[in-house]
């Protein structure tokens, strides 16, 4: 059914709320067309589109609801998903937690769509592939990547008479290149909403540079060292932070943001005073959807103000429950940095470690926020301001609550990975590294 427009849209979801029987109804419908490639061994192994749309269907009867889902939108199927939600809904037990859906919201729309992703072509996302290959099989080294990119429409309704449509698009990319013995790897992603920003050819230069000089790596011992985290490396410790930040989990105990005796931290200072973080869904780096998932409108919130606490995420219930106003969930995360890029906070080092790239991250005590994780493709010494030799990567065991208590210097932010979330690259001192790894 590919993108329906806000005409479409909301004709099927009237449908949807005229047919229940229900105290309380409310429907989402989204879908999109996704393309992608696939490159290996420097030729291209695979690519393909999907097109795909989904209506759910929630009701309440009192406080017991039932959910359903369908993906075809003739009357009849509208009126069968809308029964099997109502049905089970009836066999559903009480939910104690239960929130009654939201009222009629005025939603600002944000600039989540571009035309030029939107039109991206087969044809196109080949040339992408072949801009990363080619330089590669001019140096004898092998590059692996993918290419995925997407347009897709949300639209929400509900009986108080809620309504919300807007589009979005994306193209998320990766590639790995290989020294041709394997002992060598660089790495680089781009995310973007407009893929007229993304040049495939200056992207593969960067990871070409860190495989050309990553092979025959060295190993230093492991311990407390500075480094300077690369935003890509940064992002993998901060997003893993960033699911503390729940008022509920806080105020239970559960939290590094827990307060000894009850309670949470709001206005202490658990960070570096130079760590400010806010969520906005305007950003035009990084714009979201300006609603929720319960249809609450997002707003520009500040989360981390000079390094104290400035605001939790409540549920509906918990904000009830606690006697606080009703807030969206945060749809990004912005990290503000300095000016400087990787390459000038390398240059102002006299001694440590530049780390690209960290993966395979899992939680050690979600108490202190303890992880641990891997570097991986491009782990470098670095001294008197310059790359002096590659080293073997390490196993890390670090809080990033720890580490961002210390931040020596933070450079400038930029859009990582997942497409919501700006972080800088930073350089920190005492970083803890427990034990070498041979993977490249």
């Amino acid at each position: 059914m590919s993108i329906l427009t806000e005409a479409q849209a909301k004709s099927i979801l009237d449908k949807v709320i005229a047919l229940s029987t229900a105290d309380q109804t409310s429907a989402q419908l989204s879908g999109g067309v996704t393309g992608n490639v696939r490159f290996a061994r420097n030729d291209i192994s695979t690519s393909g589109i999907v097109d795909n749309s989904e209506l759910g269907v929630q009701v309440s009867f009192g406080k017991r609801v039932g959910t359903a889902t369908i993906n075809q939108f003739d009357d009849a199927s509208l009126e069968r998903v809308v029964r099997r939600a109502e049905s089970l809904a009836k066999l559903a037990p009480e939910n104690p937690e239960f929130m009654p859906i939201v009222g009629k919201q005025t939603y600002r729309p944000t600039e989540t769509y571009s035309e030029a992703t939107a039109a991206l072509t087969a044809e196109a996302r080949a040339k992408i592939a072949e801009a990363s290959i080619l330089p590669c099989r001019k140096q004898k080294l092998i590059a692996a990547g993918f290419l995925e990119d997407g347009s897709t429409f949300f639209a929400h309704a509900n009986s108080n008479g809620n309504f919300g449509y807007q589009r979005s698009t994306v193209a998320d990319y990766t590639c790995t290149v290989r020294t041709e013995d394997g002992r060598g790897s660089g790495w680089v992603a781009s995310n973007v909403k407009d893929i007229a920003k993304f040049d495939p050819a200056a992207d593969v230069q960067i990871a070409m540079r860190k495989v050309a000089a990553s092979a025959e790596a060295k190993a230093l011992e492991p311990g407390k060292y500075t480094v300077i985290l690369e935003p890509a490396a940064a992002s993998g410790l901060i997003s893993f932070m960033l699911n503390f930040f729940d008022a509920r989990s806080a105020d239970e105990g559960r939290s590094f943001l827990s307060k000894q005796g009850g309670g949470n931290k709001l206005g202490e200072q658990i960070m570096d005073p130079r760590v400010n973080m806010y969520t906005d869904p305007w950003d035009p780096t990084v714009p979201v959807l300006p609603w929720d998932g319960e249809g609450l409108p997002r707003e520009r919130v500040k989360i981390i103000d000079q390094g104290k606490l400035a605001n939790l995420q409540y549920s509906r219930f918990w904000a009830n429950k606690q006697g606080k106003p009703e807030t969206a969930d945060w749809g990004n995360t912005i990290m503000e940095g300095g000016t400087k890029s990787t390459a000038e906070l390398i240059a102002g080092t006299e001694r440590g470690i530049l780390v690209t790239r960290t993966w395979y991250i899992r939680m050690v005590d979600p108490q202190t926020v303890l992880l641990t994780g891997l570097t991986r493709d491009g782990t470098f010494y670095i001294e008197n301001g310059q790359l002096q030799y590659p080293i073997k990567n390490f196993r890390f065991n670090e809080s990033p609550v720890i580490m961002l208590n210390n931040i020596e210097e933070l450079g400038r932010s930029v859009r990582v990975e997942d497409g919501s979330l700006m972080v800088p690259p930073m350089k920190v001192r005492d970083f803890t590294f427990t034990s070498l790894s041979d993977a490249v």
